[in-house]
């Protein structure tokens, strides 16, 4: 992915990772469309970055995404990069009856389903695009597990499969694929994490992904240095050990 001189949609950035990302990227000297749900939040980032584009869009909602995909194309016929960036993370507890189902199916249609229909309704007109790219987004939990998240970690893990397969169909193509796998990053993702000391602060995080794009436009893989120690645990042959030292367990998960 060239680090300028693109036209980007990114659904679900009006906080975090998502919006300061769009911020960056339109400061590179790209023209950035940020979705979301809500028209007054949206109305707000309008008001305060006049260079963003803002558009509705509920990503768990397939008619939304059909709907707003086809605007978005109309509107910005140029447009050459989707980054699928909207997603949920929960708390769950499994060993409670009844405890996890709804909350999963919930997570699954958002993190899953949502980038799958914003692929299946980008892939045609990208496919028409002379440098197209489509960013996914994942996690360094989907390769070393959290305890406490058990369906965000599938569903990251399931992301990250379906851009290592895309990419071998859509090899001889003018699309790439590109997964970024974000570490713990001071957001509100999940309630406390903005305060946590073991999380990335969030301009750290954006301004080592920038870097990494401009390095390596040709790159499958966004890894900040700190996502490593998940990302690799099992190449490095201590998967146990990473996954006790992540959940605060002995080594054989007591």
């Amino acid at each position: 992915m060239n680090i300028s001189g693109n036209t980007i949609f990114i659904p679900g950035a009006t906080s975090g990772i998502g919006l300061a990302l769009a911020l960056e990227l339109s400061a590179k000297g790209n023209t950035v469309i940020v979705g979301g749900r809500r028209a007054e939040l949206l109305q707000q980032i309008a008001a305060e970055h006049a260079a963003l584009k803002t558009v509705v869009i509920d990503t768990a909602n397939a008619e939304s995404v059909a709907h707003t995909s086809a605007h978005v194309i109309a509107e910005y016929p140029e447009v050459n990069v989707l980054v699928t960036m909207a997603g949920i993370m929960r708390v769950e507890d499994w060993t409670t009856p009844g405890g996890a189902l709804a909350s999963a199916e919930e997570i699954v249609t958002t993190n899953l389903l949502g980038p799958i229909r914003l692929i299946a309704a980008f892939s045609e007109h990208l496919l028409g695009r002379p440098d197209a790219t489509i960013m996914t987004v994942t996690s360094g939990l989907a390769y070393t597990p959290l305890q406490a998240t058990p369906t965000y970690n599938a569903t990251k893990a399931g992301i990250h499969m379906l851009s290592e397969t895309l990419r071998l169909q859509f090899a001889n193509t003018s699309v790439r694929f590109l997964e970024l796998v974000p570490p713990s990053v001071a957001t509100d993702l999940l309630p406390g994490q903005r305060e946590s000391a073991f999380a990335m602060p969030l301009e750290d995080f954006i301004t080592e992904v920038v870097s990494l794009i401009e390095a390596d436009p040709e790159a499958h893989q966004i890894l900040v240095e700190r996502v490593g120690f998940l990302r690799f645990s099992e190449a490095r042959g201590d998967y146990a050990q990473t996954v006790a030292t992540l959940n605060n367990l002995d080594p054989h998960g007591k």
